[in-house]
């Protein structure tokens, strides 16, 4: 496995890789990689011929007193991970190589990111548009795999390939959860075990919601009432509850079983936590 930090230096591998008549999946991660970020790379070994795993902790997505500073970085255990994984590059640019002192283009999506984690991070999916089209131009993917427990990232990303032209087919991975339901997440690291244990309860509050649905209620109000009720206690503030359309994210006026998705966000002590459920 190749560990790639210069751009110039991914772009001449990819020219290299284009002319054997390869093909080239590329998954973005922050690193502190998990089992979550590892089955993006068996989806993308199944969809290309050259697995491109990029490590970069992307500034511009970071509101003021976020997390940026303290954000698990680990990078030789990543790189081990990827190897053990089948990865054929790990691209780990510096933030200096991605943007120049005095950078000032942005990628804007303007309708999906106006909802959700939007409302209270409204730089952060610019920072998530902005740094995927980079790296689309420096590894030029023909695929690009992306974990579904960022549903609304997702969204983002397939509408601005969308509307942009883009050359890159977007795949969408499952969700991996701890054994008591808790989505995996470099944040979890946050958690210490008894937090980690009392988190469960986003999921479970989704699983209700889902029953709900499931046995009939399409009343969009009382599902997203019941989730939060199931979630919320003393430890838990709940950012926003919503049910939304399982593709686009974005509201919905009436629940269509099996085109709907619960979406969470929540403030677990002084951690956030996002997941999702389709219904």
């Amino acid at each position: 496995m190749k560990i790639i930090n210069s751009p110039d230096e991914m772009r001449e591998f990819v020219r290299t890789t284009k002319a054997c008549g390869k093909s080239i999946a590329l998954v973005p991660t922050m690193g502190a990689l998990h089992e979550g970020h590892l089955s993006l790379v068996d989806a993308a070994r199944k969809c290309a011929d050259v697995v491109v795993v990029s490590v970069f902790v992307n500034p511009t997505q970071f509101g003021p007193n976020e997390d940026f500073e303290k954000y698990p970085r680990q990078f030789d255990e990543d790189a081990a991970k990827c190897e053990a994984r089948g990865a054929d590059v790990v691209f780990a640019p510096a933030a200096a190589d991605i943007y120049s002192k005095d950078f000032s283009t942005y990628v804007n999506e303007e309708q999906i990111s106006g909802y959700l984690c939007g409302r209270t991070r409204p730089k952060h999916f610019r920072g998530v548009t902005t740094v995927v089209t980079i790296l689309f131009n420096i590894v030029k993917p023909d695929i690009a795999v992306f974990g579904e427990k960022d549903a609304q990232q997702v969204s983002v990303i397939e509408r601005m390939v969308r509307d942009l032209f883009m050359d890159v087919k977007i795949v969408r991975a499952p969700i991996v959860r701890d054994e008591n339901g808790l989505a995996l997440s470099s944040r979890n690291r946050y958690l210490d075990k008894l937090e980690r244990i009392g988190a469960a309860r986003v999921h479970n509050a989704l699983e209700a919601g889902k029953k709900l649905a499931e046995s009939g209620c399409d009343n969009i109000d009382r599902i997203k009432a019941l989730v939060i009720n199931t979630v919320a206690n003393a430890k838990t503030r709940v950012i926003y509850a919503e049910v939304v359309d399982a593709e686009t994210s974005l509201p919905v006026q009436s629940y269509e079983r099996g085109k709907c998705r619960i979406s969470i966000a929540v403030w677990y002590g002084q951690t956030r936590l996002i997941d999702n459920i389709r219904i």
